[in-house]
């Protein structure tokens, strides 16, 4: 099972939860640092990148090229 527990990390490394856990033995764990500045990436964009990234091809270019203002 997966869980997301939400953490501060100092500094100096030490983790810090920020609600209690209760485990029943010693587990592995992914840290993910969030990176202040991109804070206001949506979480549906980063999602969905891998999905859409067939549509940066040239031909899809070409195709919506129409579409695009002239400047």
């Amino acid at each position: 099972m997966l869980t997301a527990v939400e953490a501060i990390i100092e500094k100096n490394g030490k983790v810090r939860l920020q609600k209690p856990i209760h485990l029943s033995s010693p587990c592995r764990a992914i840290v993910t640092i969030l990176d202040e500045k991109s804070k206001f990436i949506s979480e549906t964009a980063l999602l969905s990148e891998a999905a859409l990234s067939d549509w940066n091809r040239p031909e899809e270019e070409e195709a919506w090229s129409h579409l695009q203002k002239v400047q």
